[in-house]
């Protein structure tokens, strides 16, 4: 399999793609600000925030509130708080996946060892706290407006269909680019109970426009589906284009994203700012991208 951007950062790097990203990107995009409008493109969290099966679904926990004090709990003149916790997982609504989160040959991007890296303590390279905040141009690339509605399930966006939708928006992903693609999974979603969502069926890019975003020199790939790619896959193969970017580009992909309301704004360029919690040797986290116009 080919690694390309093995090594190309150092043998040590553990950050990947987003090396692309420096006070070059940073300026030009902060000069597409003309309205100081801010978006965010994140899914709500709760209990009802779907995930795959293989999940466990979020957990929140009052550890105080208003009833302790109505128990009797003890008011220190007269302040009174309310405090909570949350168990989740980290892949869940709208989410970053980290560059250790898939590999194959026992290797994991830029040849760190897949055998002994990652265990129950969390990983020891790669991990969600090697990304560093996320501050760049972003493209949004409409795949579902070229079809005036949300894409089938299953469908498979090729190359033509990226290049289309760029065409269309006027814009060419370039280095250090956040590139963001709409499909209309998530759309589709919309009402259903969470149990409902079937995640093994999704509209989503194939391996040849992940590798022509991947050789424009992006620093990250996102889209409003939970898998980026097509689902299910090419026969013979399993997550080939997490495969291709994670382990292969160092590109991390960013899953989940609200992109319907903004879409419709017509901002097909943007200041693009994301910040991964930095969990320690983590797998991914959950995020909240913004789109700046």
């Amino acid at each position: 399999m080919s690694r390309d951007a093995w090594g190309r950062w150092g043998e040590a790097d553990e950050v990947g793609a987003l090396n692309l990203v420096g006070t070059r990107q940073v300026l030009a995009a902060t000069g597409l600000v003309r309205q100081g409008r801010v978006v965010s493109l994140a899914q709500p969290l709760s209990k009802k925030t779907p995930v795959p099966s293989n999940r466990t679904g979020l957990l929140h926990f009052m550890d105080r509130d208003g009833g302790d004090y109505a128990a009797g709990a003890r008011v220190a003149n007269g302040f009174q708080f309310a405090d909570d916790s949350v168990v989740m997982p980290l892949h869940i609504g709208t989410h970053i996946d980290a560059l250790c989160h898939v590999w194959t040959e026992d290797q994991l991007y830029n040849g760190h060892p897949g055998s002994g890296t990652i265990s129950t303590h969390g990983a020891k390279k790669c991990g969600v706290e090697k990304l560093p905040p996320i501050v760049t141009r972003g493209l949004l690339l409409d795949v579902a407006a070229l079809h005036d509605a949300p894409l089938p399930f299953g469908y498979s966006i090729g190359v033509d269909e990226l290049k289309a939708a760029a065409s269309r928006a006027g814009v060419e992903p370039a280095s250090g680019d956040a590139v963001l693609v709409r499909t209309g999974w998530l759309e589709n979603q919309a009402g259903k109970p969470a149990h409902t969502v079937d995640f093994n069926e999704e509209p989503g890019i194939d391996v040849a426009a992940a590798l022509w975003l991947a050789e424009a020199g992006v620093a990250l790939v996102g889209a409003d589906n939970y898998a980026i790619e097509a689902m299910p896959f090419p026969a013979g193969t399993t997550f080939p284009v997490h495969q291709r970017l994670i382990r292969d580009y160092g590109i991390p992909l960013l899953e989940g994203l609200v992109l319907q309301d903004f879409a419709a704004l017509g901002v097909p360029e943007f200041l693009f700012v994301a910040a991964p919690l930095p969990i320690v040797g983590g797998t991914g986290s959950p995020i909240t991208p913004l789109a700046i116009y």
